[in-house]
């Protein structure tokens, strides 16, 4: 097998190395075919080399990571995005995924929080880091600084997934091949979402989620 090639892309030399050094020590199916300190150079290099995943800073000179994120997206051969970042907030997180990124991992995680989003989003599933997942949802309950109100914080961090998943139109059974568990499973973790919410239909989690900003219309 190949191995996935990486390009890295913060303003922070240390950053870059530290992410570099990571890979390499964890022995993964990685190699690092550029490292950029800008949003501008990221879309160079993601043009020129074709990388297959991008990690990505959010806040760089020149393109943020959300104006790189819409950029990458629209090259002939766009590579998937993760976002690792210093910031949580949940108008950030939205943002990001909003762009193109298909992973959120703060840089306070360990090394092997990284590489567990890189293995998830290469086998197409969406990766967020527990904390940011917490913030993800606090935007679906009008807060906009994404702070889980009481009701949410009852929810475990795989019923949050799955009222991620069932706003944005995904099916049981989508959900399940996504989550890699049983259809029985999901009907499960999304009836308790539904009871803790307050809402007790799939319609009424869409509606809402769309009413407060979490997905688009």
């Amino acid at each position: 097998m190949p191995p996935v090639r990486v390009a890295i892309a913060d303003d922070h030399g240390i950053v870059r190395e530290g992410v570099k050094l990571a890979l390499e020590a964890l022995g993964g199916p990685y190699s690092v075919v550029a490292e950029v300190g800008d949003g501008a150079a990221v879309v160079r290099a993601c043009r020129e080399l074709e990388p297959d995943l991008v990690v990505l800073d959010v806040k760089m000179p020149l393109l943020d990571g959300v104006a790189a994120s819409r950029q990458l997206a629209e090259l002939p051969k766009p590579p998937k995005i993760i976002a690792l970042s210093a910031h949580a907030d949940g108008a950030t997180v939205k943002d990001m995924l909003a762009a193109g990124a298909m992973g959120y991992v703060l840089k306070t995680e360990v090394a092997l929080e990284l590489v567990n989003a890189m293995r998830a989003i290469e086998a197409g599933r969406v990766y967020l880091s527990p904390s940011v997942v917490g913030c993800v949802v606090g935007l679906a309950v009008g807060d906009p600084d994404g702070r889980a109100p009481a009701q949410r914080s009852r929810l475990s961090a795989r019923e949050q997934e799955v009222l991620l998943l069932v706003a944005s139109g995904l099916s049981t059974k989508e959900i399940a091949a996504e989550l890699r568990v049983s259809v029985k499973t999901v009907e499960t973790q999304r009836k308790s979402v539904m009871e803790k919410l307050g809402i007790f239909s799939v319609a009424g989690l869409t509606k809402y989620a769309i009413r407060e900003g979490l997905i688009e219309p």
